[in-house]
């Protein structure tokens, strides 16, 4: 008869463990399960949710702007550097096996987060914790990715959590290459550089697709730190830190000990930087005009520049040195298109971005008597035609020469080449001054102009660039002249956007009247007040002087380029000893040699007379009513404060303004029957002639 077996009472605590350890351990594997199952609906979704890839390579950080000079240097780099797109498999292999090495060696196994890695993170917070440190080696490259487009560096838990589950989700969506390519394409490097390709043109001046091993380690090398390692900040730094990355790629046997030996960071020469301080003048007057040239757009961008390094450096050189102490000064450089080589609009961008050459308004003294002739030459007056330098009055006005005598009988051409100021009231009244303005303004001056007879000797206020346009159209033999910057516009990739259309077919001077000014002009710097303009070839220009030094003004044009200089201060006080025969004109004499040595000489159409001997300094002065005399204004637009004029010069300059406003009693005179006009004999087909006689008043059919 068989027996039952015994329940030993010693197995019974151990049956009781094995079931608790069975149902702890159900639930926790339902836990766990239900966990997956959460963080698999959480994956799915967050999946779901991302962009697709090509949405993903636009740029989200705003438009990256590279703007080249006339010769295709890059010289200035504007917003977040984003360079071209390189797709994978135009990424050199050193490039990415760099960055796997130095970023997560185990890229290429994890699902996205790498548990090795995060248990790594978890001891060190452990042993740091409540000393403030960060997690450190925890995000994998995906991690990071996912940070960079869609999250932000503010550090917390759930940021890190929300972090892992991206990376999960990018790593299910697109392929281990495409991450790569997303990455490297869109990490920061330091500098203002996103992605390989701008790191690569800032640091070595030269595409990501051209980078070598010792490049690609000191690129990997910044993402640890972009502002430690640049090798632009300290070069040092850089090339130590990418000695790191070699022996991190020879230890994980992705490069052999000689190409670790042979590739020394040392050897690799860094791209110099852009010299910015100059050019910013222009850059920052050239794009200001992109709004109205190309649709708005965050695709970056490649703005080609009409500027010449060459005659900049020249010109950069030449206002601060020739520039008397205490002023300022500014140079603008128009070639025969209009298209802008050179402009300065201070000594100094750095120290102050305020830009004489485009925004400040002067008087322009004597030079705005090309207006006043050229309304002479147009209405039939010659370059050989005598008239007699005698005192004047008109309106209760007198104007004087700077020589207190009067010269008699002379040429048109011998008053001009000594800028009598009498000879140029004359001619302002007979061929009225609201003629004088009219040209004026068909020329390009942009800034209002007081009809009165003092206005012939440049009592409005005027801004370089406009007058330095003005002298360009007679330069041209009258056609139309708009200055411009930028030639044409493309996408990173070389799309046109925009291109500079050609503008040489409106005509605003006849020939022949561009023809005799120009035969003025020349005299003037052969034999007249601006003889220091002289350069070795044919020049034409005028000089202008504001009364008591305020200003000194030279312009003029040879062999294609037409340069206008001002000179003065800010606060508009005088500069001592400051005319135009001297600073200005000797400036564009220094500058004018540089800018057209590899040009052509290009004699003028017309030949150089020799005045008459006498001789009157460009000092313009003035004798009479006072209201025909407008004050020294600050030179800044309306909208701009003077920089350095305390209060109580600032009130005087004002109360002074107001006199001379509330004294005005000049009429403008009225316009000259055009009827009586001479006729000029001369034709030309090229001309418009309905647009031009519409221009000066005449009535084919009267």
């Amino acid at each position: 008869m068989s027996r039952k077996p015994s329940k030993n009472p010693q197995n019974r605590p151990q049956r009781k463990a094995l079931r608790l350890v069975l149902i702890v351990g159900g639930i926790l594997a339902t836990i766990i399960l239900v966990l997956a199952v959460l963080l698999g609906i959480a994956v799915y979704t967050t999946k779901s949710s991302l962009p697709d890839f090509d949405k993903l390579k636009a740029s989200p950080n705003g438009q990256t702007i590279r703007v080249h000079s006339n010769d295709g240097t890059v010289i200035v780099n504007m917003g977040p550097g984003y360079g071209r797109w390189i797709p994978y498999n135009d990424i050199p292999k050193s490039m990415t096996q760099a960055m796997i090495a130095t970023e997560d060696r185990r890229f290429r196994y994890h699902i996205g987060v790498d548990p090795v890695g995060m248990m790594r993170a978890v001891g060190v917070a452990i042993i740091h914790h409540g000393q403030g440190k960060r997690w450190q080696g925890a995000s994998t490259i995906t991690q990071q990715l996912a940070r960079n487009v869609f999250l932000t560096n503010n550090y917390s838990f759930a940021r890190k959590a929300r972090e892992a589950l991206l990376a999960l989700a990018i790593e299910q969506k697109f392929t281990k290459n495409q991450i790569l390519e997303l990455y490297l394409n869109r990490v920061y490097f330091g500098g203002g550089a996103y992605g390989i390709d701008a790191a690569s043109r800032k640091f070595y001046g030269h595409p990501a697709t051209q980078l070598s091993l010792p490049e690609a380690a000191i690129i990997a090398g910044l993402v640890k730190a972009p502002s430690n390692y640049s090798p632009t900040a300290d070069p040092e730094a850089a090339v130590s830190r990418g000695r790191v990355v070699l022996g991190l790629m020879a230890e994980q046997h992705l490069i052999n000990p000689t190409e670790q030996i042979n590739a020394d960071p040392q050897n690799v020469a860094l791209s110099a930087e852009p010299h910015q301080n100059g050019v910013r003048y222009f850059t920052d007057w050239a794009l200001a005009q992109l709004d109205s040239l190309i649709e708005p757009s965050t695709e970056p961008i490649d703005v080609w520049t009409t500027l010449d390094l060459g005659m900049q450096r020249a010109a950069d050189t030449t206002i601060q040195d020739s520039t008397p102490k205490g002023a300022q000064g500014a140079l603008v450089t128009l070639d025969s298109d209009g298209a802008v080589r050179a402009m300065v609009g201070g000594r100094d961008y750095v120290s102050s971005i305020y830009n004489r050459a485009t925004q400040a308004t002067r008087q322009p003294g004597s030079s705005f008597k090309l207006f006043v002739y050229l309304a002479a030459l147009e209405s039939g007056v010659r370059p050989d035609d005598r008239i007699v330098d005698e005192p004047v009055t008109i309106n209760g006005w007198s104007p004087r020469n700077a020589s207190r005598h009067f010269s008699g009988d002379i040429s048109i051409r011998t008053a001009f080449a000594f800028s009598l100021n009498t000879i140029a009231a004359k001619l302002g009244s007979q061929v009225g001054f609201n003629t004088v303005a009219t040209m004026a303004k068909r020329l390009g001056i942009t800034t209002p102009i007081d009809v009165v007879p003092s206005m012939v000797l440049g009592t409005s206020d005027v801004r370089l660039i406009d007058m330095t346009r003005a002298f360009a159209v007679v330069a041209r033999k009258g056609i139309a002249v708009t200055p411009y910057g930028i030639s044409r516009i493309t996408t990173s990739y070389g799309k046109l956007l925009y291109q500079h259309p050609d503008n040489s077919d409106q005509v605003l001077l006849a020939p022949w009247v561009a023809a005799e000014m120009t035969d003025l002009l020349q005299t003037a710097v052969a034999t007249g007040t601006a003889r220091a303009a002289q350069i070795g070839r044919p020049v034409a220009g005028k000089t202008g002087t504001t009364s008591s030094s305020h200003d000194g003004w030279f312009i003029g044009f040879s062999s294609g380029l037409t340069t206008g200089v001002w000179m003065g201060r800010d606060d508009s006080k005088p500069v001592p000893g400051l005319s135009g025969g001297h600073a200005p004109a000797m400036a564009f004499s220094k500058y004018m040699r540089v800018a057209v040595a590899d040009r052509p000489v290009v004699p003028f159409d017309t030949q150089v007379t020799l005045p008459d001997s006498q001789v009157e300094p460009d000092d313009e002065t003035y004798f009479g009513d006072a209201a025909a005399i407008h004050p020294a204004t600050s030179g800044l637009p309306a909208d701009t404060p003077a920089p350095t004029l305390p209060p109580a010069v600032t009130e005087k300059h004002a109360e002074d303004a107001d006199d001379n406003r509330s004294k005005g009693n000049e009429k403008p005179a009225t316009k000259p029957d055009s009827g009586k006009e001479k006729s000029t004999g001369h034709a030309d087909p090229a001309l418009d002639k309905n647009w031009l006689d519409n221009v000066l008043g005449h009535n084919p059919e009267g």
